[in-house]
């Protein structure tokens, strides 16, 4: 991400909080992308490009919003990014694009390489174990309908309260309730043996 507190004509320097806000939510914004790209976006795309892309973008709106608490921002912050996604995989479905001249960037390579350091700790076979896991998950998330993974994603990765999931989503929050509990469901329904 370029420097933040450089002053530019269209936006006013970012405070200290902020910067340190986008710092502690990187990982979790990060894990919350790698779950909504699913596979055909993330050989094209960077799950770290997305996440700075939308912290740029949300920086460049900081002038003309205005949140009422930490959550609420946090919210716009992960529905942004999962717009992000949304813009980019329309990006690459476009007949303009031809995906045979295009070269992959290998599926799961950030997530390849966060097992990587964790497996430094543990055994080859533990830290297979959690590689399919990895996977499992993966394909469990990108089989639930596209609300219930967002709300999902929301509450669970970004722990974000249903309320503010709500106001981002224009849902009530019984609707957001209701979308987090079918979709949990329909994850432990995909993961049980």
């Amino acid at each position: 991400m370029s420097n933040a507190n450089d002053p530019s004509p269209n936006r006013e320097p970012v405070t200290p909080d902020f910067e340190e806000f986008f710092a502690n939510c990187m990982p979790a914004l990060e894990a919350f992308l790698r779950a909504q790209v699913g596979r055909a976006l993330a050989a094209r795309e960077s799950i770290s490009d997305l996440a700075q892309s939308a912290c740029r973008e949300v920086l460049d709106d900081l002038g003309s919003l205005e949140f009422r608490s930490e959550d609420a921002f946090r919210a716009y912050l992960f529905l942004q990014a999962s717009r992000k996604v949304v813009d980019r995989a329309r990006f690459h479905r476009m007949e303009k694009r031809d995906s045979r001249r295009e070269e992959p960037l290998g599926v799961g390579n950030e997530a390849r390489r966060l097992l990587q350091d964790f497996a430094l700790t543990v055994t080859p076979s533990r830290a297979a174990s959690a590689t399919e896991e990895l996977a499992r998950v993966e394909s469990a998330l990108e089989e639930l309908p596209e609300r219930q993974r967002e709300a999902v994603l929301l509450s669970r990765v970004a722990r974000i309260d249903y309320s503010d999931i709500a106001e981002q989503m224009r849902l009530s929050p019984a609707a957001v309730r209701g979308l987090v509990a079918r979709g949990l469901a329909g994850l432990a329904d995909r993961l049980s043996p």
